[in-house]
């Protein structure tokens, strides 16, 4: 077999290289990489060489020894590991990683059978075992590469995050620091231009903070708290914090009246969250004097929670992209871009649908679509009592 390999040693090489163009991803160089398939074959031939010799054991120095367990050098064990190194860093799968391995399998078998090339039964599994071995080692290898470069890309995005979440703790921390001692030196009162200031930082900290524990308990998988819950009551607790934000943008907030027999079962924290997001959003983002409206009702089996802006709305085509992390397309860049992309996750982890409608020149309105539920004489809120 050794010798059939050595004739045909530049075929088979071919054959192997034009399966592999056919799946090699964009951008790969056509020529073989540094340890790919002739050096295995060169290797091969050593094997069955020596295992021709008076002392044939002394080939498992080259292919390794059969059966796998405990990690042993050899020859095609190393250069099967800078292979799998190789394929990974040129953006192949881990599948391909095997395949490439077949490859020369397959070609040898075809030949050997073209050619009616004999291929007896201990050189085949001399072959065999050579293959075991440097797959093993090129997918031990690839996978150890593509853990290694996937944990940098994610501290990498850590970091980053961190890094934005610092930021914006330090410039509102700055401001309101400012604000107050300004107001401690007794020129100026809570009530005017400084005291508004510091209303916004100590809001805009807060939503900071509220939109972080949000993300953390979205990012963890930690398990959803499901709880029957007026929705009047929800949206009452919702107004009373939205208000002061609606103050301190000079907006106005309208909410409408809710049902008190309408009943959500959610996580409340998480749909707090996504609720109060949207709201920050669309302070944010409409336009000075112009109302905010929280509109919750039900439409046939849903509950559907509205928050209308009047931003202008919406950039061409960014209905869907605005969802997405570290997005931001207004011209107000203040924030982490994460806001819509918390609030959408907090919806659809309590089973609900997020999305926005636009309505061009005028605003935008984000809709929260959850299941309805109703509440039962027993645990309905009390009627007010009359004076």
């Amino acid at each position: 077999m050794h010798q059939f390999l050595t004739a045909n040693r530049t075929e088979l090489i071919a054959r192997c290289r034009a399966k592999v163009a056919l799946r090699a991803p964009p951008g790969v160089p056509e020529e073989e990489l540094a340890h790919g398939v002739s050096i295995f074959l060169d290797q091969l031939i050593k094997t069955l060489v020596v295992e021709q010799t008076t002392s044939p054991l002394q080939s498992r120095r080259v292919s390794g020894p059969a059966g796998g367990g405990k990690p042993v050098l050899s020859e095609i064990g190393e250069s099967a590991t800078l292979h799998g190194k190789e394929l990974q860093a040129h953006g192949f799968t881990m599948e391909e990683v095997v395949h490439d391995y077949g490859d020369l399998c397959q070609a040898i078998s075809d030949l050997a059978v073209e050619t009616n090339a004999p291929i007896g039964v201990d050189e085949f599994r001399t072959l065999n075992r050579c293959l075991d071995n440097a797959i093993a080692n090129a997918v031990t290898e690839f996978g150890y590469q593509h853990d290694f470069t996937l944990a940098d890309k994610q501290t990498a995005a850590l970091n980053e995050r961190l890094g934005y979440f610092a930021h914006e703790l330090r410039n509102q921390l700055c401001t309101a620091t400012l604000a107050l001692s300004i107001i401690k030196q007794g020129n100026v009162g809570l009530s005017g231009a400084t005291g508004g200031v510091l209303d916004r930082a100590l809001v805009g900290l807060s939503n900071l903070i509220d939109r972080s524990l949000a993300e953390v308990r979205m990012t963890a998988g930690m398990p959803i708290q499901y709880h029957l819950c007026s929705l009047s009551e929800f949206i009452a607790e919702i107004k009373l914090s939205a208000s002061l934000e609606a103050q301190v943008k000079e907006c106005v907030l309208i909410v409408s009246d809710v049902d008190p027999s309408l009943a959500v079962d959610v996580d409340r924290d998480l749909l707090l969250s996504a609720v109060g997001n949207l709201l920050q959003n669309a302070f944010k983002f409409t336009h000075p004097h112009t109302e905010v409206t929280l509109n919750a009702y039900a439409l046939a089996d849903r509950i559907l929670i509205d928050v209308q802006d009047h931003c202008g709305g919406l950039p061409a085509g960014s209905a869907e992209s605005i969802f997405a992390p570290f997005t931001q397309s207004a011209e107000d860049r203040s924030g982490l871009g994460l806001g819509l992309s918390i609030a959408r996750r907090s919806v659809e982890a309590n089973g609900g649908i997020l999305r926005v409608r636009d309505l061009p020149g005028w605003g935008c309105v984000f809709t929260i679509d959850l299941p309805r539920h109703s509440l039962t004489e027993e645990n309905m809120p009390p009627l007010p009592q009359a004076a």
